[in-house]
């Protein structure tokens, strides 16, 4: 299957309603029906289990979709590696990030690029770690921002800088006026967490399993900004890395007290494919945010002075 042949089979399997994928693709319903038809007698087996008007997709489709939409992020590559040799000066970058680096780190990398980099075009997607690294392995992304590095297989990673984590509790709180905070005398608090699946997450029950706290998680938040305000509001504690700049929430919300356990940190880093050959404009990307790291480290958020309370 060449190109526009894998784009049929994708818009079929991902809308399963043949009238629907005819209109999207611009062709007529029963020449799509002769193309699966077409498909499904090379292949020797029925990629759709019929039902009326619906159809959807069954075991041996759902195998093909996979392989067809990873053929089509190569052949995306490959033509977008063919346009950056014929033109430098031009190409994108599909940069995924988490939330938290949209204030302030992906906007700094992405200015920093484009004053050296011409008119490559960089296109953003948002998202948990977990969402965002699954871009990235499937071709639908180039490079994503993420933290902590992922455990998945097939990932490259660069270590950008580290962030300190603190402990934001309400200004009532018990602990409001230390200097520092151990996760063990936490036991019995309610805490505001990201859901399972983001990088918060992951390094919030990793250091709760390594102080032997069974935490209670009261509330869930997919962002910073909702997670430190439901602080604020005395709807409990959260563990949140220190901004670089510190947001407007962490002077006049929450009282931010330092974690004194080991690994009270997230370490922030660039990931890619291993498995993609990266355009021109990828790896001029890539090259810059190594550079910009070199740079950066040591004048990061690990050094900032900030307050330990209010």
């Amino acid at each position: 299957m060449l190109g526009e042949d894998l784009q049929w089979f994708t818009t079929l399997a991902e809308l399963e309603r043949m009238s629907a994928a005819a209109e999207r693709l611009h062709i007529a319903q029963p020449t799509l029906s002769r193309m699966l038809a077409r498909l499904e007698r090379k292949l020797g087996a029925e990629l759709f289990d019929r039902k009326g008007k619906r159809i959807a997709l069954n075991e041996f489709g759902r195998v093909y979709y996979e392989h067809a939409r990873r053929a089509q992020a190569e052949l995306d590559a490959a033509g977008q590696a063919v346009a950056d040799l014929a033109n430098p000066a031009r190409g994108v970058v599909r940069l995924s990030f988490l939330h938290s680096f949209g204030g302030w780190l992906v906007p700094q990398l992405i200015a920093g690029f484009r004053r050296h980099a011409g008119r490559v075009t960089v296109t953003l997607r948002q998202g948990g770690a977990e969402k965002i690294t699954g871009h990235v392995l499937d071709g639908a992304s180039d490079l994503a921002v993420v933290s902590p590095r992922p455990t998945a297989p097939g990932v490259g990673w660069r270590g950008l800088l580290r962030q300190p984590l603190v402990l934001a509790v309400p200004a009532e709180h018990r602990l409001a006026g230390r200097r520092q905070v151990r996760m063990a005398e936490l036991s019995g608090d309610e805490f505001v967490s990201m859901p399972p699946g983001f990088g918060m997450r992951r390094i919030f029950d990793e250091l709760c399993a390594a102080a032997d706290v069974r935490p209670h998680v009261a509330f869930e938040a997919t962002d910073l900004v909702t997670s430190t305000g439901l602080v604020a509001a005395g709807l409990g504690v959260a563990v949140l890395p220190l901004q670089d700049p510190a947001p407007a929430a962490a002077r006049s919300g929450p009282v931010l007290v330092p974690l004194a356990d080991d690994g009270a940190s997230r370490e922030v880093g660039l990931i890619w494919s291993a498995a993609a050959a990266p355009s021109d404009a990828v790896k001029r990307f890539r090259d810059f945010a190594e550079d910009w790291s070199d740079r950066h480290r040591g004048i990061s958020s690990t050094r900032r002075e900030w307050p330990p309370h209010r």
